[in-house]
């Protein structure tokens, strides 16, 4: 019997959606600091959809990001709350199967590559945020990377933790074989597939685009495996924009996703769950058609 990896969610829309408080621009770091409960209980929830690796509630929680907001003083109590809530997560869980993945995101913007700094400046904060993870974590994702040079510096900096790492590799919804950076996924996967991570998925693209560009993946030599987005479209968002200005998807509920993710599990995929609007219910469905189809969810 087949093992597929099932991830979590996205964490920022769902908070969001659970919290009282009014949008700006730190997005799930402001919910962190604020209302740290309903972290762990999102956790929790994806858990018992069926989620058996959870990640870490710091995506915007970047030193770039937070010195942008003026906040850059919150960056070890954002770590520390984040590291907290998902292992009280796990702990309440009763699962002991439960895996924690630290999150190492685009620094500036997402999106953007052209906002990228350089290598050895994103290497240095990348470490950084790595060594405020690694203490809660079992293995690195470093995820929505638009560019070679973004994946090159992060996963540099969790290899160096000796813990398992994945790069997701977020793709372009109108042109599917090139990162957002313009860069071909083909020689973004040849570069990467010798840094000696564990396996390279795609992530914070729209199914669609991740199916077209499934050829290509699937040449890579690692693991492979996707987590898409549920947005109509992310042309509008820039640097310092609330998330207000995105769309959800009113065609991709959770039956519908689980058609999209089933597809890359037939073809190969060995780590599958959701990025940006992919809820616990669009997990539970995700694990419902994996155990109906034969394979084992772990």
């Amino acid at each position: 019997m087949a093992h597929i990896t099932l991830l979590d969610g996205g964490m920022g829309q769902e908070l969001l959606r659970r919290s009282a408080r009014e949008v700006s621009p730190m997005w799930s770091a402001d919910i962190m600091l604020n209302e740290p409960q309903l972290v762990c209980d999102l956790h929790s929830d994806f858990i018992a959809a069926g989620a058996r690796v959870i990640t870490l509630n710091t995506y915007t929680a970047t030193p770039p990001r937070l010195k942008r907001e003026h906040q850059l003083n919150e960056l070890q109590k954002l770590h520390d709350l984040a590291n907290q809530a998902a292992l009280t997560a796990v702990a309440q869980s009763g699962q002991s199967n439960v895996r924690i993945a630290a999150c190492l995101p685009p620094l500036v913007a997402s999106y953007h590559p052209e906002m990228s700094l350089s290598y050895a400046e994103s290497l240095s904060y990348y470490r950084q945020l790595a060594e405020l993870q690694n203490p809660a974590s079992d293995l690195f994702i470093c995820e929505t990377m638009s560019s070679i040079l973004e994946a090159s510096a992060a996963s540099a900096a969790a290899l160096e933790t000796g813990k398992p790492v994945w790069i997701a590799l977020s793709v372009c919804d109108d042109n599917q074989q090139l990162l957002r950076s313009g860069e071909t996924l083909k020689s973004a996967i040849e570069e990467l597939d010798a840094l000696g991570v564990e396996a390279i998925v795609l992530n914070c693209s729209q199914p669609e685009a991740i199916t077209h560009s499934w050829p290509v993946l699937k040449k890579s030599a690692k693991q492979i495996g996707a987590y898409a987005n549920g947005f109509t479209s992310i042309e509008e968002l820039y640097p310092g924009d609330t998330v207000e200005v995105l769309n959800a998807r009113k065609d991709l509920g959770p039956q519908k996703y689980a058609k999209h993710a089933m597809k890359w599990v037939q073809n190969g995929a060995s780590i599958i769950g959701g990025c940006c609007e992919i809820g616990p219910l669009h997990i539970k469905a995700l694990r419902d058609a994996l155990i109906q189809s034969g394979y084992c969810c772990d």
